[in-house]
Formats: C-alpha cells, sequence, structure tokens
C-alpha cells in the first residue's frame, strides 16, 4: 500500500537585484580547519533564514581525511567527486577542505567569513537566468520512505543539469577519535542525500531515498540548475520536506 502526502511549493525567490546563492562547502569532521568553516555555514544559513534571502547553505562531506582516525558519518565518496569535477573546473587541481564554492564559479577557504560575505552579496545582485519551482511528495511503499521532487525550470541552458540535495539543520555529534578528538561538533545545511540529473525539459519528477535517521522538523530540499561545461549556476529553490514526512 502506497500513502502519499504533498507539501506546498517553493520557489527561487529573488534578492534586491533578482539573484539567489547557492553555497556549498566541501567538509570533514576529520579535518581540524573544518569546525570554523561551519560555524560560517550555519551563520550564513541563520542569517538567510531570518532575513527570508534566497541563499541555500549546502555541507558535503567528503570521505578523504577518514584515514586520520575518525570517518565522517555524513561522508560521502560521491561528495568528493563533485569536489574533484570543481577542481577541474577551476583549474586548481588539488582538493581541500574546507572550501566554500558560490554559484558553482567562485571558491574560497570556507573559513573565510568576509569572503563568503562578499560573494554571496554579489551573487544576491545578479539576475537569475533560469527560474526555478518545487514541490515535494512522500510515497511509503513499506520499504522506507522516499522523497518524490516535481520541478518546474523556466528557460534553462541547454546544456545543464538539475541537483537535488537534502539537507538537514542542527546535526550534532561527539568525535571520539582523529584530529577533532573529544569534540562535540554542530551542523547545519548538512547533504544528506543528493541526485543529479539532466535537465532536458522544462518539468519533470526527481525521486530521493530518505536516510532512516533524517528528522524532516530541521529539512528540506534544495534544487539548483547548473551548466554543465563551466559549473555556473542558473537558478536555484528550496522547500521545506517536514509535511511531506510526516509521521
Amino acid at each position: 500500500m502506497t500513502d502519499t502526502a504533498r507539501t506546498g511549493s517553493g520557489s527561487g525567490r529573488p534578492g534586491e537585484g533578482g539573484g539567489f546563492a547557492v553555497v556549498e562547502m566541501f567538509t570533514s569532521q576529520g579535518c581540524n580547519s573544518c569546525p570554523p568553516a561551519e560555524e560560517v555555514l550555519s551563520e550564513i544559513d541563520r542569517d538567510a533564514r531570518e532575513r527570508g534571502q534566497p541563499v541555500y547553505a549546502l555541507g558535503f562531506h567528503v570521505d578523504y581525511w577518514d584515514h586520520l582516525g575518525w570517518a565522517d558519518p555524513y561522508g560521502d565518496p560521491a561528495h568528493t567527486l563533485r569536489q574533484e569535477a570543481y577542481a577541474r573546473a577551476f583549474g586548481s587541481g588539488g582538493l581541500y577542505t574546507p572550501q566554500m564554492v558560490v554559484n558553482g564559479t567562485v571558491e574560497f577557504v570556507g573559513s573565510n567569513d568576509r569572503a563568503a560575505s562578499s560573494a554571496i552579496k554579489s551573487a544576491l545582485g545578479e539576475s537569475a537566468a533560469t527560474s526555478l519551482a518545487l514541490s515535494v511528495e512522500n510515497v511509503d511503499g513499506g520499504d522506507g520512505r522516499r522523497l518524490t521532487v516535481d520541478y518546474h525550470a523556466e528557460h534553462p541552458p541547454e546544456q545543464a543539469v538539475l541537483n537535488m540535495a537534502l539537507v538537514q539543520r542542527g546535526l550534532e555529534n561527539d568525535v571520539p577519535r582523529g584530529e577533532n578528538a573529544g569534540r562535540r561538533l554542530r551542523q547545519d545545511g548538512v547533504v544528506r542525500a543528493f541526485t543529479s540529473a539532466k535537465l532536458d525539459m522544462g518539468r519533470g519528477r526527481v525521486e530521493i531515498t530518505v536516510p532512516p535517521d533524517l528528522d524532516p522538523r530541521h529539512a528540506s530540499v534544495v534544487g539548483y540548475v547548473q551548466n554543465r561545461g563551466d559549473k555556473s549556476i542558473v537558478g536555484a529553490a528550496a522547500v521545506d520536506v517536514s509535511a511531506a514526512l510526516r509521521t
């Protein structure tokens, strides 16, 4: 038996200049330089929510520091591959944490709050080339929770992908080993599930598998349209999932 519940829609409400900012940070609980950057990302998320601005904070936890003694519980090899794709696009050839990337085009050390503020302000002042609207629906087929996300993108570029990230705020855990041994870390915007698909049509549906321990009260789906070539992000939107994932 299938149970479904639909939420309202979310859209990319533009900033004062008609823009938005997708803030992706590559981080790891195994890196002692990352907690200060996590604080910056949390502040970005809180500020955006208070101001009602279209700024979307996403923490991609990588896995290449796991060998230092602590396997990041949110780390994923796919996140490392995503960071590698950015390294190729930027021509840097190397990976580091914490790295922050704004709208796919500007990168800097994630703990640099001044660079983050400047990049976000600049992004909000630019016009979004693609508008995006989302709505989510929970489908429980008895084998775990899944979200289906309906999207409508207006004027997407020909060479584009649609990224969908399920993110969670307010996560905390103790780190017993590695460079952050003995610390309790709090993180916001943690990417718990992620998928990308070619954006061949302006309308469609994407399915996301929900982690069993996800707290829907502090979770949302962030969708963003990205050029496959230069990695520039041209449109974004977010929608909360608490109503869809009600228990």
